[in-house]
């Protein structure tokens, strides 16, 4: 990439390029800046400018081909209900109607009628949010949905192939470890949450992935203190969790992205007050184990993993230990081989346990207190 980042968001977009925006840089440095892979082509070229600098934000590619982003903090403010939609055709950015609540650190779902919905994280005054709200993109504005039965941030979402969401984890009070365990269903026809039958083994810090099959892989995470091994998968038609094949490492902050062959990569993440993790797993739905294949070029945590439209994965930016600005690609052909694009290394890049930067304040520095 043109710079490091971490805590920035990576889009696909409709003609096969990635749109990395934001981020933080280290020290006092939040980006508005943005710019483009060209898969075709492995280069990066910037594009235009946000409008505000912001991290913790979210992304989302709209049924027009266009961006949404919203929200996330930067040192004037901690939190941001400010949205902004980019063009892929200008490379310009403009802006659109802003959230009710500033929040960050929360979920974006495109719905299956093109809108979306945000649900939780954490407000300017460090409350948990527990309001949600819909965008309409014919529109420009939003609107509230139904409250979550638990406030919630940090915690993963899944949009359902009945156009349902289901919201996993996350933790309640920014101040102090509080871990939540309710699971949540949110019905796009009604605006309604329900909650939902726990998993077998409780956890936070899990990464997520719909299957093929309209199941949902839930992977690794926390219970407690404990980095977790177990993966769960959640049947939309029963609404009830089922046991499949173990990790080989336990792993929490990981990513995960379904293959086009209908397998599922999760790469890197981190261990409770430990270092983040290089190694890389598959897990195979037929057979519900998982395979180790061959280590990233660099241990990241905080990272985005984008599958390209020849299958290949793109994995960008992220802590490990210093903030990246090496992006890789995984090669599914072959199971083995990473790429290393454009790497550049900062003089002046931090390590994680130097790392000040505050305006998103408690939650992601006591998060990170967990690498030191």
């Amino acid at each position: 990439m043109t710079c490091e980042r971490a805590y920035h968001t990576a889009s696909l977009l409709k003609n096969g390029n990635v749109l990395v925006a934001g981020g933080d840089g280290g020290g006092t440095i939040i980006y508005n800046t943005a710019e483009i892979y060209n898969s075709s082509a492995g280069t990066w070229v910037k594009t235009g400018n946000m409008i505000y600098p912001r991290e913790g934000h979210t992304a989302s590619v709209l049924p027009n081909g266009l961006v949404l982003v919203a929200g996330g903090g930067n040192n004037e403010a901690p939190t941001l209900n400010t949205a902004e939609l980019y063009n892929p055709s200008t490379g310009n950015w403009t802006k659109t109607g802003n959230m009710t609540y500033g929040r960050a650190m929360y979920t974006a779902s495109v719905l299956k009628d093109g809108k979306v919905l945000v649900v939780g994280g954490f407000s300017s005054n460090g409350s948990t949010l527990n309001p949600t709200e819909i965008y309409d993109p014919s529109t420009g504005k939003w609107t509230l949905t139904g409250n979550l039965n638990v406030a919630r941030y940090e915690h993963t979402a899944s949009v359902l192939n009945d156009g349902s969401v289901l919201v996993i984890g996350g933790e309640n009070d920014i101040t102090e470890y509080s871990p939540v365990y309710t699971i949540e269903l949110y019905n796009s026809s009604t605006g309604k949450w329900t909650i939902q039958e726990s998993l077998n083994k409780p956890r936070i810090y899990q990464s997520t992935c719909v299957l093929k099959n309209g199941k949902v892989l839930v992977i690794g995470g926390q219970s407690g203190i404990k980095d977790l091994k177990s993966t769960e998968l959640y049947d939309p038609s029963t609404g009830h969790w089922t046991i499949t094949g173990n990790l080989h490492h336990p792993r929490s902050y990981s990513t995960a992205c379904l293959l086009n062959d209908g397998r599922v990569l999760t790469i890197g993440g981190a261990l409770f007050e430990s270092d983040p993790l290089i190694s890389a797993e598959l897990y195979d739905p037929l057979t519900g184990n998982w395979t180790v294949v061959e280590d990233l070029n660099s241990a990241r945590q905080d990272h985005t993993s984008s599958v390209l439209h020849n299958g290949q994965v793109l994995v960008t930016g992220g802590f490990g230990p210093f903030i990246q600005s090496l992006a890789e690609l995984f090669d599914p052909s072959t199971d083995l081989s990473t790429t290393v694009i454009d790497i550049k290394h900062k003089e002046g890049s931090q390590p994680i346990s130097e790392i000040t930067n505050s305006k998103i304040t408690l939650a992601r520095e006591r998060n990170r207190s967990k690498l030191r």
